[in-house]
Parts: structure tokens; sequence; C-alpha cells
């Protein structure tokens, strides 16, 4: 072993603010969970907690989901003191615009890494804090599958007039966020990889359509209360012939989930509810744009503040892929990170 090659393991960067994450994923959806780095949160609801990080601690989001040390389809979870008495933890979710309400992918993912720390040998299930509220996950024979939020139809066929795509349809409908479903078969629309690009800005465009043709109001907490995707769909576009359909979704600013979108397929099972397609102990597939799947069923209907609602039930699997220990240098112009498309 050589002087310089003794030296580079033995490096020591303790002088400088490092943030420890683990790395994972959901059907090819990155999730980068903030171990430490990050002062506690105030405030003792989930949401207020959120709050204080925007106000406080913005600057560590973009360090780790920005460039150099991420990317802007980077998504990520910081854990923190839960907001109720029986719930393991809290957790917020972080991307390249803020701060996600809920994310169905990242349960997912830390009901796996759970598991993998022997929570599920000693309880049976794991109830975690969300902005949008508690959810209870469950981790058997190597999937993981969580219970989410009330989710509900906020409006079915609202009509959208796009510069280029004409005159259409979509439902809207909340699944721990709000989301506006269009059908991509009727407009022609390729839901590939290929097309990702152009997917991307038209569902950008799409979400100001929305925003600018319809009021959101959520009913417990205003903070909710805004447009974070829009969620292309196919039935025709799927790879295996038993799924029920194709999803692309668009959020937070321009960011292309390559999962199904685990609060995407929950508000679209109201959606397919609302209308007669699906009943309560169905369970449908939903592929993504890489081909990896949840399945999605409802484990009941429910009321939620005059809202006909239902308890969706999602199933997916994640991956360790990485631990890091990133540095932030004081010198460093770019310690605090950017953002490209």
């Amino acid at each position: 072993m050589t002087n310089f090659i003794k030296k580079l393991k033995n490096l020591d960067v303790s002088c400088n603010s490092t943030i420890d994450c683990i790395d994972m994923h959901t059907g090819g959806e990155p999730l980068r969970i903030i171990q430490s780095g990050f002062a506690p949160l105030k405030g003792k609801r989930i949401v207020d907690k959120r709050l204080d990080c925007l106000k406080h601690q913005d600057h560590l989001r973009t360090a780790v989901m920005g460039e150099p040390r991420g990317h802007s389809d980077m998504y990520g979870a910081l854990i923190c003191d839960p907001e109720r008495i029986e719930s393991e933890f809290g957790v917020l979710f972080l991307h390249n615009e803020g701060y996600s309400t809920m994310c169905g992918h990242a349960i997912i993912a830390l009901s796996t890494l759970a598991a993998k720390m022997g929570h599920f040998k000693e309880k049976d299930d794991l109830k975690i804090d969300s902005p949008a509220g508690q959810v209870t996950a469950y981790y058997k024979n190597g999937q993981a599958y969580f219970d989410n939020v009330a989710s509900f139809v906020v409006k079915l066929d609202h009509q959208i007039n796009h510069p280029a795509l004409g005159s259409f349809t979509a439902d809207v409908a909340f699944g721990g966020a709000y989301y506006a479903y269009v059908d991509a078969d009727k407009l022609d629309i390729s839901l590939s990889k290929a097309n990702a690009a152009k997917l991307s800005e038209l569902g950008e465009e799409i979400k100001a359509l929305v925003n600018d043709s319809l009021a959101f109001s959520h009913p417990e907490d205003e903070s909710l209360s805004f447009l974070y995707g829009v969620i292309f769909y196919s039935s025709s576009q799927i790879k295996d012939k038993e799924s029920h359909s194709k999803h692309v979704c668009i959020f937070a600013d321009g960011e292309l989930d390559r999962s199904p979108t685990g609060t995407g397929v929950s508000a679209r099972a109201a959606i397919l509810h609302a209308r007669e397609q699906i009943k309560v102990g169905d369970k449908v597939t939903i592929e993504s744009i890489v081909d990896s799947s949840f399945d999605i069923t409802i484990q009941k209907e429910s009321q939620f503040h005059g809202y006909n609602a239902v308890i969706p039930r999602v199933f997916g699997t994640a991956y360790i892929t990485a631990f890091s220990n990133f540095v932030l240098e004081d010198s460093d112009p770019f310690k605090h990170g950017f953002f490209l498309k």
C-alpha cells in the first residue's frame, strides 16, 4: 500500500459540517434518508416542523437534494420526532421545490429499512406521522405496504384548455397530496422513457392550467392546499397485460417519478372507486415509466370532512443503494447545492 493510499484511507473531514444519509430506491425512485446533520425541528405537529425546516434549515435541503451531491430528481426523507404518542417517528419529505405533504414510495422504503432493523420482529405495524396525517405500515414476505390517509375525489372531468393539446378533461383527487389525472391515450401521449423530457414539460403546463382554474382547500390544514403534481395514465401502454394501468407523475418543479407514485395510486384508487370501476377489496397493479409496479387495494370506505373517501393500501418493494457521509466545506461556494433541469 502506497503512502498516498494510506493517507486517503485516513482522510479526516471532521472539521467540516457533515450530513449522514442512507440512500434507497422504491421502484426505481430514489430516497435519501437523512440520519444526522439537521438540527432538531421545532413544533409539535409535523406541519409545524415542516414550516420550521423551511424557515431555518432549507439550505440543508438544497445541499443534499441538489447538485453536486444530488440532482433535480432526487427525493429525501428527514426523520423527526413524532406528533402522536403511538407513532414511532415523524418524517418530512424533501425534493427540488421544497417539502411534500405525503410520500408513498418513501413510506415503503422506510418500512423496508425498519424491517432490516428488526422492527417487525417486535411489532406488527409501524406508525409514522407525515404532514398529511398518520399512516400505518407493515412488512411481510419481503414486501412493505401501508394504509394511507383518507383519499378522496375533488372533481371529476375538470375542463382543461391547453394551447397545443386542445380541450380535454382531468380528474382531481387527494391521496396524501393533490393530483390532476390526464388520460394519455386520449391525447396520444407516449409514456415511454424516451418521452420523459416532454412529459415533464407538459405536466408543468397542465399543472399551471389547473391551478389557474381550480381552488384547493384541504379541510384540516391550509398548508396542504396545493396541487402537487399531474399524473398521466394509460391502460394501453402497460408492459404486463395483467396490470391495470401505467402512471407517469410530474411533481414539484418538474420532477418525474420513476415509481408509480404511492400517493398518486392512492388518489387514483379514490377516482376509480368514485367511478364504480373498483370496489373495496379489489387489488389492481399500476406500472411506472421504468416498468416497476405498485399494487393498490381499498381497505375500506370512509368519510372525511364531507368527502366520500377511501383508505387505500399500497404495496411495493425497496432496496438500499448507499450509505453516504456528505461534507459541506465552509469554503465551498456550492456547499448548499443548486438545481439544473
